[in-house]
């Protein structure tokens, strides 16, 4: 793997020394202001946030909402113009154990039947780095909406070498407090703060 990243890096700088613009928009790059400009549809099939909560102390519960959706406007230029927009299927969560999904979906928890969704919608795109920045939004998690922020990391763009489709991908967290949302169920038995952990993948659009 580690042989096929260095021919992958150094493709991409003979391609961006050499090619020209066009070949710089195929190129991989680690760097964000050289990421193609437009739409991206989130990759659902790569992308996942994983929740975590601290149980009593002792341990930490894990686990994961596996069906997330969304669309990136991206200005590559101006990333503050950027927004993003992601919708979370509630019913998709897992923790591998079936008692306590039932339990977490129930209307003690998430209560998934009366809220099936969580969305989330960027407000403010503020870099913080060469490759980070804060996203800050309204997270909509059982009927109740909050502003959160992200803090984001860029991976890498370029041509995924799959399906050919010019890709990204970052990753992201956030810190809530369940009771914002109205779900208070075991407080402070059960941590009130919940680490959110943000991995996507996105796929350019024809725009």
């Amino acid at each position: 793997m580690l042989i096929k990243h260095e021919f992958a890096a150094a493709g991409a700088a003979v391609l961006l020394a050499l090619g020209g613009p066009a070949a710089a928009r195929q190129a991989v790059t680690q760097n964000p202001a050289e990421v193609q400009a437009g739409t991206y549809a989130i990759d659902p099939a790569h992308s996942k946030i994983t929740w975590k909560v601290s149980h009593l102390g002792y341990s930490t519960y894990v686990g994961q909402f596996a069906k997330v959706e969304g669309v990136l406007h991206l200005d590559a230029k101006s990333p503050a113009a950027s927004k993003i927009n992601v919708t979370i299927d509630t019913t998709s969560l897992g923790t591998l154990n079936p008692a306590l999904d039932k339990h977490v979906k129930s209307s003690e928890f998430l209560d998934v039947e009366k809220f099936p969704v969580a969305t989330f919608n960027s407000t403010q795109v503020q870099p913080t780095g060469p490759k980070t920045a804060k996203v800050t939004g309204d997270l909509t998690l059982r009927g109740v909406t909050k502003p959160v922020s992200v803090d984001v990391q860029f991976n890498q763009a370029g041509t995924n070498p799959l399906d050919k489709r010019y890709s990204l991908g970052f990753a992201g967290e956030a810190r809530i407090k369940r009771s914002d949302f109205g779900i208070t169920t075991y407080i402070p038995a059960v941590g009130d703060e919940v680490t959110l952990e943000i991995e996507a993948e996105l796929k350019r659009t024809g725009d």
